[in-house]
């Protein structure tokens, strides 16, 4: 945007930033420049010093104080170092003399609009440290044909409808997609839908204007200005409720959308993946989700498998999360017991992914040996009850006969070497601190 108030300036800079590749548009003094600052998500602000009513300077101040997502690039026609070094201190990122020099112009917009980029981007990486690739593990027939079709859709611009239980991956997923993607160098940007209140989500996905409501002191930009050029994840999205659904449904049609509290239609561009653990399509029935949303969404559908219906990948999940955790906890666990691995094989997973990561890390950081076994496991992954004795029930679980056999290995060979844990350990081939564990958590007396 040009603020000032010659026209033949504004002309003339319109014209030439528009030849150079820029979108650009002009106010004719500063209180209106101040105006469509707030209101519109511009990258460059060209400022003229010298205005009538308010001058650029105040117009400088008050992009400072409300935190205006802008880079201001000072005008002045007097040729003012004085003038220029007091905006630059202000906050201005750069000043041009009038009359104005056209290579000095495009040298120093060039540089405003790669700074403006780099803020966006710093403040992004900032805000999703999480943003990295992530690595995607299913060796499993289902997740194979999964990811092949992922990889495709990722190099369109189709919106993304991701099906799944909770916990079985679909944020990890639209993060490898948006790493497919062309649009990998800008944003990804995650919004939880359930995770707000429903006057908060509206804010949080399209930002408001200052005084829109009680607290909102400034402006504020939404989460589809800040993944502009990139990609916007929808997280149970089932749970909208319908005038949001409306207001998204303009976004993905039109391409624009308004601030809370405000009248001016802003463009957005962003790839959209939405997700739910819902049923969508009984939702609609039942007058809960927009049809036409729902169609507009469901171009490209993707359900991710639960774990239990994937077991060739638990083995492959839980070393990854090993060494995840071992690293990020400096343990010294190197590996998963035959036994261990047995028992997350047999488990169901009823939190899928999530769940075993949990259980996963929770036995490198509870764990005491260079192996996780059973003992460092979860009670529900474990199986583990009251013993019935030595005679297990008819159809006892497999994790309660694992469970009984290792209690009646360990008091047999104790009863061999007369109590003595030491000899016992030596016997079974275990650290003697690794018997004792055992001889704790499996009540053994």
């Amino acid at each position: 945007m040009i603020v000032d108030d010659d026209p033949d300036v504004r002309e003339v800079l319109v014209d030439r930033l528009r030849a150079e590749g820029f979108e650009a548009v002009a106010a004719s003094d500063g209180a209106e420049g101040l105006r469509r600052i707030r209101e519109e998500d511009l990258d460059l602000v060209l400022l003229d010093l010298q205005m009538p009513e308010m001058d650029g300077m105040a117009v400088l101040r008050h992009i400072q104080e409300e935190r205006l997502d802008a880079t201001v690039v000072i005008m002045t026609a007097y040729g003012s170092i004085e003038l220029a070094v007091e905006a630059m201190k202000a906050g201005a990122f750069d000043f041009i003399p009038k009359p104005l020099h056209v290579e000095r112009l495009r040298v120093v917009v060039e540089k405003a609009a790669e700074r403006q980029q780099l803020r966006r981007e710093n403040a992004y990486f900032r805000e999703a440290a999480a943003g990295a690739l992530p690595t995607l593990i299913g060796d499993s027939p289902k997740m194979q044909e999964v990811l092949k079709v992922a990889r495709r859709a990722a190099e369109s611009t189709a919106t993304v409808l991701l099906l799944g239980e909770s916990g079985t991956g679909k944020e990890v997923l639209a993060r490898a997609m948006h790493g497919w993607s062309p649009r990998r160098e800008r944003p990804f940007v995650a919004v939880n839908c359930v995770a707000l209140s429903e006057h908060l989500l509206e804010s949080e996905l399209f930002g408001h204007e200052r005084g829109a409501f009680t607290g909102a002191h400034s402006q504020r930009k939404g989460r589809f200005e800040v993944a502009r050029g990139g990609t916007i994840l929808l997280d149970e999205i089932g749970a909208m409720r319908p005038d949001l659904q409306v207001k998204l449904l303009r976004v993905l049609q039109e391409g624009e959308f308004e601030r809370v509290g405000g009248s001016q239609a802003i463009q957005t561009d962003v790839r959209v993946i939405a997700a739910t653990n819902r049923d969508l399509e009984r939702a609609m029935a039942e007058g809960m989700f927009l049809k036409d949303l729902y169609f507009r969404l469901n171009v490209v559908s993707l359900s991710l498998p639960p774990l239990r219906e994937r077991r060739e990948d638990i083995s492959a999940l839980a070393r990854f999360f090993l060494q995840k955790y071992a690293h990020e906890a400096k343990r010294g666990v190197t590996g998963i017991s035959e036994e261990a691995m047995a028992c997350l094989a047999a488990y169901s997973w009823p939190g899928n992914v999530r769940e075993l990561e949990n259980a996963v890390e929770r036995a490198v950081v509870l764990g005491a040996g260079e192996e996780v076994g059973p003992e460092d496991l979860p009670d529900q992954v474990v199986g583990m009850g009251q013993p019935q004795g030595p005679d297990r029930a008819p159809g006892a679980g497999f994790h309660e006969s694992v469970q009984e056999y290792k209690r009646q290995l360990i008091r047999g060979t104790l009863e061999k070497t007369g109590g003595n844990q030491s000899r016992a350990a030596e016997a079974l081939g275990l650290q003697r601190t690794y018997l004792a564990r055992l001889i704790r958590t499996l009540e053994v007396r």
